[in-house]
């Protein structure tokens, strides 16, 4: 098959593969962690690396794990560590930025967008820190970008130069959105209470400014909710299908209990209208299938 003849591609993630809440669905009921890689990587292509974030750059021996777990078409989408992203506010992180990829060069085939999470106050005065991080970003690895800033979402001079600066050097802008997530109170549930405390209340603005636009769907614990915000994505996700792009579709949950199957409901609903790979199956109910 000529890669013209290739079926379209999407790559479905989560926010993370460490969740022991996800044993006996996902996972398989017992046992230890050491084959969850391998068993999300039979359903999920891509997978956000939020222990980056917090944790930095990991170890190689941990590197070298994940790359013998991870099959060829996988997609890590790592996140820049706080410490350059938030308390240092990308001012002179060039050699971290540096090491920080070398470390997971194991990966460097399988690494999706790396993902330039914003702090709230990063606003249109520090851009120019932004610009040179992108102008000097590796050519091989993709990048996205998430704001946070209030001023990148009035349509006005400082969005536009913000878009423009992505579209310039080819980087994803991060699609967050949370309208399911605030279309209610959090009504007593703890872990929706700080899922709305945690996430930023940001207008959604769709708008594609690289080849691998990146989506973050924060769901609801309301099912029918979620259908109907996920809705107008699936005209969007196949129209850049259609253009050659490859969009990242990222799905959480209040808790992220839910997550695995509130995604593999929602690419049910993708493959109805476009032709997509189908899911492997989940390891509990493989092992519920032997008896």
């Amino acid at each position: 098959m000529s890669p013209l003849d290739a079926p379209p591609r999407l790559h479905l993630g989560l926010p993370m593969w460490a969740n022991p809440d996800w044993r006996g669905g996902l996972y398989p009921p017992h046992g230890g962690s050491e084959g969850w890689l391998a068993d999300y990587a039979r359903v999920f292509s891509s997978v956000e690396g939020n222990t980056t974030f917090y944790s930095g750059a990991p170890r190689d021996a941990t590197v070298a794990g994940w790359a013998r777990q991870a099959p060829p078409g996988f997609r890590f989408c790592f996140k820049l560590p706080a410490s350059l992203t938030h308390e240092r506010r990308l001012a002179a992180v060039e050699s971290d930025v540096d090491a920080f990829l070398e470390v997971l060069s194991p990966l460097h085939d399988r690494l999706g967008p790396m993902m330039v999470q914003l702090p709230r106050d990063f606003g249109p005065d520090e851009l120019p820190r932004l610009g040179h991080l992108l102008a000097r970003w590796p050519a091989g690895i993709p990048c996205a970008v998430e704001v946070r800033h209030r001023a990148f979402f009035h349509k006005g001079e400082a969005e536009k130069a913000l878009n423009r600066m992505l579209i310039t050097y080819g980087a994803n802008r991060v699609m967050l959105d949370v309208r399911p997530l605030f279309a209610t109170v959090a009504d007593g549930h703890p872990g929706f209470q700080h899922a709305q405390a945690e996430k930023p209340r940001v207008p959604l603005h769709v708008l594609s400014t690289g080849d691998s636009p990146l989506v973050r769907f924060i769901g609801h614990l309301d099912d029918d909710l979620n259908n109907r915000c996920f809705s107008p994505w699936i005209e969007r996700l196949i129209l850049w299908i259609n253009q050659g792009k490859t969009p990242y579709l990222m799905v959480h949950t209040p808790d992220n209990r839910g997550a695995p199957e509130l995604a593999r409901r929602l690419y049910a609903r993708l493959r109805q209208q476009c032709s997509l790979p189908s899911l492997g199956a989940f390891a509990g109910e493989r092992q519920t299938s032997l008896f």
